[in-house]
């Protein structure tokens, strides 16, 4: 008879304290999801045809940073200490989650780019290949999370929690007005996005005739169905004109790097 094994214990990482505490900050968010199959077929052909690929993330990044100008409800959040109410912030500040290898095992970490609608696409993706590719303790922003990530459950739960309730401006800049990611290169889609935000858009694998499914969840304390939809429509316009024309507007030059001051700081 072979002998029976028994399994062990495994120690909690960093990275799986961050994404427990950011649950648990979740589970009183009523988060409301819509999915649209959209056509960006216009887009699709215009990163084809340009001279580098520049990263879907960036351009749906952009794209919804573009329309948040326009819907002030997906610059909005719900704060609950003192009391109930409801903040605008006077631009997007994108959060992006970039997996990372980190104490031996592959770590979901954030990163946090302000205004990406003012930003070039090109800058855009070079943030991203910067976090992708650089060491992970000389992203500041990945430095800091790991930094809270190993303070005391109790402290870290009371700094997650006060940065997401008591002041509109410190949340956003810290923690965004929109989080953004995709495992459509697994050919996978994100159907029910849990995320203590206003908004996490995610987008599914995008066909070669420009075919994509675009989920947004939402806070329905913040903004109703119709406005999220009318938003995943402005959305889909957005890429396939003003995102295909910057497309086709890029020339061979090498990407243009923006300063550091545009990274925002993503300490809580």
């Amino acid at each position: 008879m072979m002998e029976q094994r028994r399994g062990r214990s495994v120690p909690v990482s960093d990275g799986r304290r961050l994404v427990n505490e950011l649950m648990r900050q979740s589970r009183r968010v009523p988060l409301v999801t819509l999915r649209r199959e959209c056509s960006i077929a216009a887009l699709v052909e215009a990163r084809s045809n340009g001279a580098s690929r520049l990263s879907w993330v960036a351009i749906f990044a952009k794209a919804y940073g573009l329309v948040a100008e326009r819907n002030v409800h997906l610059r909005r959040n719900w704060l609950s200490f003192p009391w109930g109410r409801i903040y605008e912030h006077p631009v997007s500040e994108c959060a992006v989650l970039i997996e990372r290898e980190w104490q031996g095992e592959e770590t979901v970490l954030a990163a946090k780019i302000r205004a990406p609608e003012t930003m070039p696409l090109e800058a855009l993706d070079g943030h991203l290949k910067r976090f992708r590719t650089e060491p992970v303790r000389s992203v500041s922003s990945f430095r800091q999370l790991l930094r809270i990530a190993r303070y005391p459950a109790l402290l870290r739960r009371f700094i997650f929690w006060s940065t997401l309730n008591w002041s509109g401006y410190k949340r956003c800049r810290r923690f965004g007005t929109f989080l953004i990611s995709s495992l459509g290169n697994f050919g996978c889609e994100i159907l029910v996005p849990q995320m203590p935000l206003t908004a996490y858009l995610a987008f599914g694998p995008i066909s070669p005739d420009g075919n994509v499914a675009i989920t947004l969840a939402f806070d329905h304390r913040v903004m109703d169905g119709r406005q999220a939809a009318s938003a995943l429509q402005d959305l889909e316009e957005t890429l396939n004109t003003t995102l295909a024309r910057e497309l086709r507007s890029l020339g061979t030059a090498e990407p243009n790097r923006m300063p550091e001051s545009t990274l925002a700081s993503y300490t809580v």
